[in-house]
Order: C-alpha cells, then sequence, then structure tokens
C-alpha cells in the first residue's frame, strides 16, 4: 500500500509538473509580439509624403544605402532621399534632373546617424513610380509588372 502512495505521489508531482510547464510555455507565447520587429525593417504604417525641388541628383551614391539618390529641397528644409535601383528608374525610362518637382511616399529612417528617406513611390510631373515593395525591398528591373505607372499622381 505504501508503493501505491509513492507512485500516486509521483504520478501527481509529474502531472503537476507538466502543466505547470504547459502553462509557462503558454505564457511565454503571449509575451511575443504579434509582428515582430527587427531593426531597420521598412514600416509602410510610418510613410509620409513630401513635395519639393530636386537640388542635386546622384545616380549612384557612394554611401549607405547605396544607389540613386535625390536631395529635395521641401517647405521644412533639405531631405536626402534613396530612389531604390538605379537599373530600374532606367528600365521604366524614369528621368530625374535638378529642378524637377518631386511628390515622394516613403519612410524617413536613420542610417549611419543621419536621416534619409526610403522612397516607396516617386512622381515626376504626371509619371509615377513604385521603386519600393510596401516590406521595404527596392525594386529591380527584373521584376515584371512591379512598375506603378499613373497619369495625374502618386495613389
Amino acid at each position: 500500500m505504501d508503493k501505491m502512495r509513492v507512485w500516486g505521489r509521483r504520478a501527481a508531482l509529474g502531472i503537476a509538473a507538466m502543466l505547470l510547464a504547459a502553462g509557462w510555455a503558454a505564457g511565454q507565447e503571449r509575451v511575443l509580439p504579434a509582428k515582430p520587429q527587427r531593426a531597420g525593417l521598412y514600416d509602410a504604417d510610418k510613410e509620409i509624403t513630401l513635395l519639393g525641388t530636386v537640388t542635386a541628383y546622384t545616380p549612384s551614391s557612394k554611401t549607405a544605402p547605396m544607389g540613386p539618390r535625390v536631395t529635395l529641397q521641401t517647405s521644412t528644409g533639405t531631405v536626402d532621399v534613396h530612389l531604390g535601383d538605379a537599373r530600374f528608374l532606367q528600365a521604366n525610362h524614369f528621368n530625374i534632373q535638378t529642378g524637377d518637382t518631386l511628390r515622394i511616399i516613403g519612410e524617413s529612417v536613420t542610417m549611419g546617424g543621419a536621416p534619409v528617406m526610403l522612397a516607396r513611390i516617386v512622381q515626376n510631373g504626371p509619371k509615377a513610380l513604385t521603386v519600393r515593395s510596401k516590406s521595404g525591398f527596392p525594386l529591380t528591373c527584373c521584376a515584371s509588372g512591379a512598375a506603378a505607372e499613373t497619369k495625374g499622381g502618386a495613389r
């Protein structure tokens, strides 16, 4: 009879330990965020729209992020804007020159201690081009149908 009690206690302790472990694991799942955030991840919910005049255009920047950049003079100041992949701009015959007025939709981030706007949509006159996915990845010249060309403004 004593052996039965010892076995019963051990079984009860084992079941209690499993329940505690299951409860702890379930509690751990609740602690995790629903949408994991990684440093440097583009957040479409933080997009802003800028309107300004191009004061400088560089088809290939030597500082990160690499690629074409414009310096845009807005009503609130000067903004450095990264335009994605230069080959994608060329493949879509999207030309930018000093003096052009651009509308840019994108997210402002800090890279290397300096603010830079990561453009997702660039509009120059009636022509608009999506240069970055909603996840923040620059579109490439090989992505078919990825460009959004519209008349009458960026949407």
